[in-house]
């Protein structure tokens, strides 16, 4: 299991570096200075110079990237053009308010999603097959800005039972804020929700005509015991393989669904700073962004390898 985990995380190093070296580059391709945005179009020539060279921004590109590779190394991402502040913790910062808002989505869909498709997956073909199908495909067509802004018109306006916004305020009881996150994890949770119900049910139903599934039937083995023992644990390995993209891709910024609730995550924050052009945050955001993806990912090949030892030999 060590070699296994040794060669995946050999294996990242340079998708890291890869990722590193290709945002640098596109930053520069995107139109607006900086330095013109923080001093104005009108501002002195020399000033604009002596802002530029503390920056660092005079200096040639390549030379520009090393020291970023460089201090990244150290945990050093460098200050905001902007907000003036370190940018590994303002970006910390917003990641735990994002990995709260995906923690809770996630388990809303995982929850939710696996009891559909086992269900959807005992009575093939069904009412119930055919009703928990045709919400999973719901799910996945309703654009998640619309139905964000329709929770909020029902819960938040009409009914007046949950807040339209925000995070709630540091120092309250955990009750209390957590009624800010069920709105936007309700919405962000539809889309992953849908995925997971859909593979579980086709995964069940791929494992339940296996020859192993045939045999133990033919045993006399109950169906409850054949269905948690034998097919379920056999059927979760894709099904995690999806759970573990959903999550990352989550956690690496839900643009949309923290923009409608006002949620100051990391995905709404990245999208400021690009239009911003402050380029240290963009630059370590999509770093850190990378790290979490790779990361999880590692994670879902070693719990992958876990449930089925045969993948840690292929």
């Amino acid at each position: 299991m060590l070699r296994f985990i040794l060669g995946r995380v050999v294996a990242l190093v340079p998708v890291l570096f890869g990722i590193s070296l290709l945002t640098f580059a596109l930053l520069y391709l995107i139109p607006g200075d900086p330095v013109r945005l923080m001093s104005g179009q009108h501002a002195d020539p020399e000033i604009v110079a002596e802002i530029r060279h503390q920056m660092g921004l005079d200096l040639p590109r390549p030379v520009q990237y090393v020291r970023f590779v460089w201090r990244a190394l150290h945990g050093d991402l460098g200050r905001s053009y902007v907000k003036k502040v370190d940018v590994s913790e303002f970006l910390a910062d917003k990641f735990v308010n994002t990995l709260y808002l995906t923690f809770v989505a996630m388990f809303i869909a995982v929850f939710v999603g696996v009891g559909a498709g086992l269900l959807a997956s005992s009575k093939p073909h069904s009412w119930l097959d055919y009703t928990m199908m045709f919400a999973a495909v719901l799910g996945l067509s309703l654009p998640v800005f619309w139905l964000g802004l329709m929770m909020q018109l029902v819960f938040a306006s009409w009914l007046h039972v949950l807040p339209v916004s925000g995070i709630g305020a540091y120092g309250n009881e955990p009750l209390q804020n957590l009624k800010y996150v069920i709105l936007p994890a309700l919405t962000l949770s539809t889309v992953p929700m849908a995925i997971i119900a859909r593979m579980t049910r086709s995964s069940m139903l791929e494992v339940s005509n296996l020859d192993y599934i045939l045999a133990a039937r033919a045993k006399g083995l109950s169906e409850r015991v054949i269905l948690y023992k034998h097919v379920l644990r056999n059927a979760l390995i894709p099904v995690i393989t999806v759970i573990g993209n959903n999550f990352a891709i989550l956690l690496t910024g839900a643009v949309l669904t923290e923009t409608v609730f006002s949620w100051p995550g990391l995905g709404r924050t990245m999208v400021n700073a690009i239009e911003q052009r402050d380029f240290p945050v963009v630059m370590g955001g999509v770093l850190m962004m990378a790290v979490i993806f790779v990361v999880v990912n590692l994670l879902v090949d070693v719990l992958y390898a876990f449930i089925d030892p045969r993948i840690r030999y292929s």
